[in-house]
């Protein structure tokens, strides 16, 4: 393991606030991103007709299948690529990520049935990894003291986009009547953040040499499965995100049911009730970033999961949509506290060179949550209800909060590095 910059070498290194420019870069960049992967969130569910899916039930269930399959595939090939950025570079790892999804988006917007559809979401989900290398990038780059201050903006830059992302989407579509142009927008935008990190990404990045250099993903895995604190942070990113994205592939089919099928606006209301999430979470997060370092992480964290839980369950009783929409912006005051208070618990415990590779890993928790959230939220929707969805969801939040409690303990925010073993 490499060990930290002691004081004067950091304070050297981050002179003349050059690491606060790569971080507002960063949350702009993020922004982009975010806007670009959300605006399709309102719409996938309503483009399967067009690819031949006509069944409602069947609907469901592929809404959670495609909204599942690229994180399925992306958890498998984020370790890789978060290697690779310890070895080559986190802007590199950007790059790679933003031109692949452009790419494939294209490849969605021409698709001419659910197959093909499928087979572009998989692809992606091979090149994907840019949130793991943007964190890592982050947490490589800032002052060990501005860790959970710069990933909090990082944060933030997501959550606007999480925010501007699904109305842009609905609206596009609204407006053009068409459900194929929101993902031509949504490759111009991947390809304009892919602008910006070229032109305004700017990492001091040193190769690593030695043991560092040799640590592969196997031996990081063993490292990972020794440490108490990183193996209890990556369940509950695994269990966060599998909660929170089980309700993704039904927000729109709800929003559906509670309006009627008579209206026309469906793709804007959905957007609505997607983004008011973000909103609320723009609003809170600053709260939570504050007091968090104030009563530590781990209470921020049980926190925000027990709010996010005490807030989902009414979703299942809502009778109108306006209900509905108030539901998700309480639900939004307490989960965008989770993964920022996670991931910088995180990296605490690993050097700066081993970040992109424990990110990568951690990545992966995130995204088998990414992936088999939606899966099992459009299959208890197509079996059960779409309300039962939202029952789950709470249920899962709570569990979460309780592994919180008795697995992540007060040691996490220490800093204090776990110790990876010997090759």
């Amino acid at each position: 393991m490499e060990k930290e910059d002691s004081p004067p070498k950091e304070a050297a290194r981050w002179s003349g606030g050059s690491w606060q420019r790569l971080m507002w870069a960063m949350v702009g960049i993020q922004f982009t991103m975010t806007l670009s992967f959300t605006i399709l969130s309102p719409i996938m569910p309503l483009f399967l007709p067009d690819l031949g899916v006509k069944d409602a039930a069947l609907i469901d269930l592929w809404a959670g299948i495609l909204n599942g399959a690229t994180p399925f595939v992306a958890a498998f090939a984020s370790p890789l690529w978060g290697r690779l950025a310890d070895q080559y570079g986190r802007k590199q790892a950007l790059i790679r990520a933003s031109l692949a999804i452009g790419v494939f988006t294209i490849g969605m917007g021409l698709s001419q049935n659910v197959w093909q559809f499928f087979g572009a979401r998989l692809l992606m989900g091979a090149f994907a990894g840019f949130s793991a290398a943007s964190i890592a990038l982050v947490a490589s780059q800032v002052p060990e003291s501005r860790l959970g201050y710069a990933l909090g903006w990082l944060s933030t830059g997501q959550l606007v986009g999480g925010l501007v992302g699904p109305v842009l989407g609905g609206g596009i579509a609204d407006l053009t009547g068409s459900y194929r142009v929101p993902f031509f927008a949504t490759a111009a935008f991947t390809f304009l953040a892919l602008g910006l990190v070229a032109l305004f990404v700017h990492e001091q990045f040193t190769r690593p040499k030695g043991a560092a250099r040799k640590l592969g993903i196997l031996a990081a895995l063993r490292a990972l499965g020794r440490s108490r604190g990183l193996l209890a942070l990556f369940v509950v990113l695994l269990l966060a995100q599998f909660a929170v994205r089980t309700v993704q592939p039904v927000v729109t089919l709800f929003v559906q049911e509670l309006s009627g099928d008579n209206t026309a606006a469906v793709a804007t209301l959905a957007g609505v009730a997607f983004s008011v999430t973000g909103v609320a979470d723009v609003l809170a997060s600053p709260f939570l970033g504050k007091r968090s370092d104030v009563i530590g992480y781990r209470r921020v964290l049980l926190i925000s999961l027990m709010g996010a839980a005490l807030m989902t369950l009414p979703q299942a009783f809502a009778h109108s949509f306006w209900t509905f929409v108030a539901e998700r912006f309480g639900v939004g005051c307490f989960i965008g506290g989770i993964l920022p208070t996670a991931n910088a618990l995180v990296g605490r415990q690993v050097p700066r060179g081993q970040r992109g590779t424990v990110y990568g890993m951690t990545a992966s928790a995130t995204f088998l949550g990414n992936s088999l959230g939606p899966i099992t939220g459009g299959g208890i929707a197509a079996a059960v209800s779409i309300r039962f969805v939202f029952v789950v969801t709470a249920a899962l939040l709570a569990i979460t909060w309780f592994w919180v409690y008795r697995r992540v303990d007060e040691y996490c925010e220490t800093g204090k590095l776990a110790e990876a073993p010997a090759e």
